[in-house]
């Protein structure tokens, strides 16, 4: 799904306001004048009510009678939006979100692949080799391989047969998107077939405990991976606060 901020002249005013908010130029607490900031962005203060609306349902800012337009506590931020998510990444967070990531991954994909592999339906692996042809044919366009990449992943929790678990694509598939993106924007990164094909093949010969092995290594791979490129990134310390757009 694309991200609200790709979108017209109200996603841009999601866009800014979004990204200042997340990167600290404005605090917790701090009351938006949203008269200055329509005359500011040179939009229509129904253009920015509607896209205030718009972070409010990201958690990022509530109105209250009497006190106006606020930021709401980092507490409250939906952290799984995808606006969320880039808007951390651009304000110098990758660090800490793609460990956060790398963290979940731990605790969910190896069991997921486990289940997968006992539990896995005839549709489940042709919805697996689908999406692993379209990784081989992305080889080279980082774009069409975050989204063969994010199918594979999407197959497999669905694979276990567990509702619950299939919904935590919701969780992994922004996180995993902006991974892809930060990844190949700074490095050719190695080739994610053969780790892919690994687990779908211990997952097709219902071996759990193969499957479950397959997915840590692929992991493995992905920590790697980043850890080439997490030097180059601006950690949260090193930023000015304030900073303008």
């Amino acid at each position: 799904m694309a991200s609200y901020s790709s979108r017209g002249v109200h996603g841009q005013v999601v866009h800014r306001l979004g990204s200042r908010i997340v990167c600290g130029e404005y605090a917790e607490g701090d009351t938006l004048d949203v008269k200055a900031l329509g005359e500011e962005l040179d939009v229509s203060l129904t253009v920015l009510r509607e896209s205030l609306k718009v972070l409010a349902g990201k958690g990022l800012v509530d109105a209250r009678q009497k006190r106006g337009t606020f930021v709401r506590p980092r507490s409250a931020w939906n952290l799984l939006d995808p606006d969320v998510i880039r808007w951390r990444t651009e304000s110098g967070d990758s660090r800490q979100l793609m460990q956060d990531l790398a963290d979940v991954r731990a605790i969910v994909e190896p069991a997921a692949a486990y289940r997968a592999a006992l539990r896995r339906t005839e549709a489940d692996l042709a919805a697996l080799d689908a999406a692993l042809a379209q990784m081989e044919e992305s080889r080279g366009d980082s774009a069409a391989a975050a989204e063969a990449d994010a199918a594979f992943h999407r197959a497999l929790l669905a694979a276990t047969g567990n509702e619950l678990l299939g919904r935590l694509e919701l969780l992994l598939e922004p996180g995993l998107r902006e991974r892809d993106r930060l990844v190949h924007s700074h490095l050719t990164a190695a080739d994610p077939v053969p780790s892919h094909r690994a687990v779908l093949s211990a997952v097709r010969d219902q071996d759990a405990p193969r499957a479950q092995f397959a997915m840590l290594d692929l992991l493995a791979q992905a920590a790697d991976d980043f850890g080439l490129i997490a030097p180059r990134l601006t950690p949260p310390a090193a930023r000015t606060p304030g900073r303008p757009d």
